[in-house]
């Protein structure tokens, strides 16, 4: 038996649109304004969802379970997976006390909140996001600050809004590997020229965005005032940062591009703090402030590397592990890549692969949606940080029944934030596959000449929906591709700006507001968390598809 998605149920498109988008709605009242929890939240949406599927679109019963019991199950490996194990090792290196030392480095580093910010939640968040995301830069910087003496929730706030500029490159480029494999096809591309002029497009409208998120993100911490005084250092992280995005995105690969980009901001970062430190160091209310008594006063101290070699460990593993994908043509003994996907075990869901059918404007001709799921038990993230986590957790000295304890302490810890994660992409799968995701997209694309504004907030309620720019490029990626050349635009453009749109909804994403609340211990502050970031992410979305609008223009040189 197949179904055939309906785009306009309820007749008209904006009034089908209206009725669409009623899971979402139920979420944000909610979670914001209701101010329930997380979970309370998401069950909430995802019983609309359901009941829209079914009373509104006419979905099959068994179609729309399917999907939410796949969604679950998505949700279980490719998010909950990942950002698990990122806790899980942070945790370690608290139980250890390993993170005590790490604490003094950044100390040596900068006793100032304010360049401590920068270098944790933008430089160093970016490196994990380059080489895991999945919620971990959240997580772990949240975690750290925390730790450090940031007030709980602001350290969250922070690491939200710092996991902006990286994400559009995700973990290893698989956001726009995803979408050049999508949509290649579209656009009578192989997908690895579709994947390159794509990291070519985002690498020339994020970088704008990496210039002013680390004065966003001072502002945000200590005010305008107080960011003006450590200037230097802003404009020396964002400028390093966004140089380097650009250079990578467009002349090396989409693989690497927050790697180096994050590694150009703390090297940067460091060389500035050798020979400048603001003239007050700057703290929160009820510490004590301090003058710097000469200028190259922070510096690290003789362990820094021993304090650091988790993260070495973590980062290299997961280095390893994607080698394959990052350096073409290695002899296959040096390919671990594909040794580990070996392991890789894909199927089709039963009972929804191909029963849904999608048709125009959505794809060119009626066509079977696949439902496939792939478990990749060794090369997933999450898989390769617990086995990083045993590796450095020996390192550091722990004993196997600590880890054990550790691990226990973490899912207990982590268990209403992995619930909250479960039901959003059930209601992400639900909305998906009823065809309400896309009566969204097609309501947004009506717009015309200010679709490239739309096509930001496009991006962005992917990612609000799933936490994922690669799951958002999944999610619309095709229907922006097809949308752009219907209005006769350029659909490189279009993908890239739902790449770059969808960056701005990672901070306002409930399973990530979950995933970083629980990492410093504050479940039930989702709400808070999401009132304090919604309206910055609105912001920063307008000003992504205003570069995307004067691109589609005036500036239509920037286009490769």
């Amino acid at each position: 038996m197949t179904w055939i998605q309906d785009y306009q149920p309820a007749g008209g498109l904006w009034v089908s649109a209206l009725l669409a988008a009623l899971p979402i709605i139920v979420l944000l009242v909610a979670l914001g304004v209701v101010k329930l929890s997380a979970h309370l939240s998401a069950a909430l949406a995802l019983v609309t969802a359901l009941g829209v599927a079914l009373l509104l679109y006419r979905m099959p019963a068994g179609l729309a379970l399917d999907s939410a019991v796949m969604g679950v199950v998505f949700g279980v490996w490719s998010v909950a997976w990942i950002a698990f194990h990122a806790v899980y090792f942070h945790n370690v290196t608290v139980t250890t006390g390993r993170f005590d030392g790490i604490k003094r480095v950044l100390a040596g580093f900068s006793e100032d909140r304010r360049l401590q910010a920068l270098l944790i939640a933008f430089s160093f968040g970016a490196l994990l996001e380059g080489v895991a995301g999945g919620g971990s830069p959240i997580a772990i910087t949240a975690a750290m600050m925390a730790a450090l003496g940031f007030p709980p929730v602001k350290a969250v706030v922070l690491a939200l809004l710092a996991n902006t500029a990286p994400v559009a490159f995700g973990g290893l480029g698989n956001p726009l590997i995803v979408l050049g494999r999508l949509t290649g096809p579209i656009m009578h591309l192989k997908p690895e020229e579709a994947t390159a002029a794509f990291s070519s497009m985002v690498g020339r409208q994020v970088p704008f965005l990496a210039v002013i998120i680390p004065a966003f993100l001072i502002v945000v911490l200590a005010g305008w005032k107080k960011m003006l005084e450590v200037w230097p250092a802003v404009v020396t992280a964002g400028l390093a940062f966004a140089l380097m995005q650009f250079a990578a995105s467009n002349y090396i690969s989409a693989s690497l591009v927050d790697v180096l980009a994050a590694l150009a901001a703390m090297a940067a970062l460091y060389v500035l703090t050798r020979f400048w430190q603001p003239k007050t160091v700057w703290r929160f209310a009820g510490e004590e402030p301090v003058k710097s008594t000469s200028l190259g006063a922070a510096k690290s101290e003789r362990g820094a590397l021993y304090a650091w070699t988790p993260y070495v460990i973590l980062i290299l593993a997961i280095f390893l592990s994607r080698i394959g994908t990052i350096f073409a043509h290695l002899p296959v003994w040096l390919d671990l890549t594909k040794l580990l996907h070996k392991a890789d075990w894909v199927f089709a869901w039963p009972g929804l692969h191909n029963h849904v059918i999608q048709h125009a404007p959505i794809t060119p001709k009626d066509t079977p949606y696949a439902a496939t799921f792939t478990v990749d038990f060794l090369f997933s993230p999450g898989t390769v940080a617990l086995i990083a986590t045993v590796i450095a957790g020996f390192a550091m000295g722990a004993r196997p029944k600590q880890l054990v304890q550790t691990y226990r302490d973490t899912l207990h810890q982590m268990r209403w934030a992995l619930a909250t994660i479960f039901m959003i992409l059930a209601i992400a799968f639900v909305m998906n596959y009823s065809g309400a995701t896309q009566t969204l997209g097609l309501a947004l694309a009506t717009t015309g000449v200010l679709f490239p504004i739309f096509s930001a907030y496009i991006g962005w309620l992917g990612v609000f929906l799933t936490g994922s720019d690669a799951s958002t490029n999944s999610l619309f990626g095709p229907m922006q591709v097809i949308s752009a050349q219907q209005l006769h635009l350029n659909p490189v453009l279009a993908g890239a700006t739902n790449t770059s749109g969808g960056v701005m909804g990672k901070m306002i994403s409930p399973q990530n507001l979950s995933i970083g609340a629980t990492a410093i211990g504050q479940s039930g502050k989702e709400g808070s968390l999401l009132r304090q970031t919604f309206l910055w992410s609105l912001a920063l979305t307008a000003v992504v598809g205003v570069i995307s609008l004067l691109q589609a223009t005036v500036l239509g040189f920037m286009i490769p």
